[in-house]
C-alpha cells in the first residue's frame, strides 16, 4: 500500500526510527510465494508511479519528478507490515498462511529498500517485527493498492 504524504514517521519503543517530509509512505507486506522479482517490479513501480501534481495540478509527476521540481530529495518511508497479507474472508480471525516465514520476509524487506536507493530515493525505514507507532498526513488523500501478481 503506498500513500502520498506530506510527512510520515515511525517510532519504535516511544523514539523515532524513520522519518520523511513529502514522498511516499510504503507499507509492505510480503507473500509466501514472494521474491526478488517482486521487489524489483515493486521499486520501479513506486518510484515511477505519477502520483504527484504538475504545475497545472494534475498527477503527472512521479517521486523523482516531484522531488526534483521541488528541490528536494525523494523520499520513501517504507514499514513492514505483515498483516497486509491477512485473509479476512471467513471467520472473524484473518488468516496469515498467505505471509511469507519472517527470515524470508526480513530478506525481501531489506532487499526492496536497497532496491528503491538503488533508483535514487532516500529510503528511511521501520523495524521489521517490531510494534511501530507509525504517522502520516496524506497529501491528497492519495492511497494506491499495489500488487506485484495482478
Amino acid at each position: 500500500m503506498v500513500q502520498r504524504v506530506s510527512r510520515a514517521g515511525v517510532a519504535v519503543g516511544g523514539g523515532a526510527r524513520g522519518a520523511i517530509g513529502a514522498g511516499l509512505l510504503v507499507y509492505l507486506g510480503v507473500a509466501r510465494d514472494d521474491c526478488a522479482e517482486d521487489a524489483d517490479w515493486l521499486a520501479d513501480k513506486i518510484v515511477g508511479m505519477r502520483v504527484f501534481d504538475d504545475s497545472g495540478g494534475k498527477m503527472n509527476l512521479s517521486l523523482i519528478d516531484a522531488a526534483a521540481a521541488a528541490g528536494r530529495p525523494p523520499a520513501v518511508l517504507a514499514v513492514s507490515q505483515f498483516t497486509l497479507m491477512g485473509d479476512a474472508r471467513r471467520g472473524r480471525r484473518p488468516s496469515w498462511a498467505g505471509a511469507a516465514p519472517p527470515e524470508k520476509a526480513r530478506d525481501l524487506y531489506a532487499y526492496f529498500m536497497e532496491q528503491i536507493r538503488l533508483r535514487g530515493a532516500v529510503c528511511e525505514s521501520g523495524e521489521f517485527q517490531a510494534r511501530m507507532a507509525v504517522s502520516s498526513v496524506n497529501d491528497g488523500p492519495v492511497t494506491i493498492l499495489l500488487d506485484s501478481r495482478e
